[in-house]
């Protein structure tokens, strides 16, 4: 990686640590030895493409299938750079994060940091521009916003360009020019004209559109072989893995256990997911943004391996990646173990 994406990651850090904490059954202990009763640390973000981890804990399946085994500790982030250092420091166990920072703490620790045990979304990102730009020889001396550096979608924005032929520096340059912002900041942005698009994730994407009178130049979904790519990982410390693999398992149960609420009743999913949004962030989503941004997410344990390599490659081309070595990044045979039990078909780490 450059040294200016490592500077970036650790500026990230350094400002988005954990934003709330909240606890679920009795007190833990702390970690202790392999095998011993323990607290499970769960993070995850206050966002709608981690419904999975918001399902889980507001309907209980996390706390119901570890049992008397474990408590529940949960931890919320604003950004994957501050989830993977937590993870690196001990302060969580499982976190619910995007590919990018799965990949970057992986490479920075070679290997050595997490496992990526299953997944949680797909999709849900769009390049949303205005109504006046309707196609990609428009966006020649635009601005464009993407909520980090080397970020996912700043990655996909990118990489986007290049493939059609037009330039964009990470200073903010280029034939299109590229500005970080979040994406509250980017949604007051294009709805004051300051800039004319953004590559952004749900719901910010549909807020462009339905708030800020936007139109989806491009939906990433299009670009991805059958249409999905993967937008959420669980992952694990590798050191929790090894001590713990049955509150690992029992994890991954809940997991699924949300997974199946949330395909079986989407409208009360949806209602517990602005539920627990306000709970941890005092701000809800409108009914017209939450079902137009829920339609474009999907939500699966695959974690669609496949296509966070190709983000990898993208990331790479784009230049903000030195070539990583992935391998022994998945560990999926638990998560496959109850795949088999409840009939349900295996992943791959391919």
């Amino acid at each position: 990686m450059s040294n200016k994406y490592f500077r970036m990651m650790a500026a990230a850090v350094a400002s988005a640590m954990v934003a709330t904490v909240g606890l679920t059954g009795c007190a833990g202990g702390g970690q202790s030895g392999p095998g011993a009763a323990t607290t499970v640390k769960l993070g995850y973000f206050p966002n709608l493409t981690h419904a999975p981890a918001l399902v889980g804990v507001a309907k209980g399946y996390f706390a119901q299938q570890l049992g008397d085994s474990a408590s529940l500790e949960t931890v919320t982030f604003n950004a994957g750079p501050a989830a993977i250092e937590a993870l690196n420091a001990g302060s969580v166990d499982i976190a619910f994060v995007g590919p990018n920072p799965t990949i970057t703490g992986y490479a920075q620790s070679k290997g050595q940091a997490l496992r990526v045990i299953a997944g949680a979304a797909a999709n849900g990102a769009s390049l949303v521009v205005s109504k006046d730009i309707t196609s990609p020889d428009q966006l020649v001396g635009k601005k464009l916003a993407s909520p980090q550096l080397g970020n996912t979608q700043d990655v996909a924005l990118r990489y986007w360009l290049k493939d059609q032929g037009l330039s964009a520096d990470t200073e903010g340059g280029g034939q299109v020019s590229i500005l970080p912002q979040s994406n509250a900041t980017a949604l007051q942005s294009f709805s004051t004209g300051d800039i004319d698009g953004a590559w952004v994730p749900e719901p910010w994407a549909s807020r462009l559109v339905l708030e800020g009178g936007g139109h989806v130049l491009v939906d990433e979904a299009d670009l991805w072989p059958n249409k999905q790519f993967v937008v959420t990982n669980v992952i694990v410390r590798t050191q929790f893995l090894a001590e713990h693999p049955d509150l690992v398992k029992d994890v991954l149960a809940g997991l699924l256990d949300s997974l199946d609420y949330i395909q079986d009743n989407p409208e009360d999913a949806k209602k517990a997911v602005n539920s627990s949004i306000k709970d941890l962030t005092g701000s809800e989503m409108s009914t017209e943004v939450m079902d137009s941004a829920w339609q474009n997410v999907t939500f699966t344990y695959d974690p669609l391996a496949s296509t966070l390599r190709t983000g990898a490659d993208h990331a790479v081309a784009v230049g903000l990646l030195e070539k990583p070595d992935l391998a022994g990044l998945y560990s999926l045979d638990t998560l496959n173990s109850l795949l088999t039990e409840r009939g349900k078909t295996a992943v791959s780490d391919q």
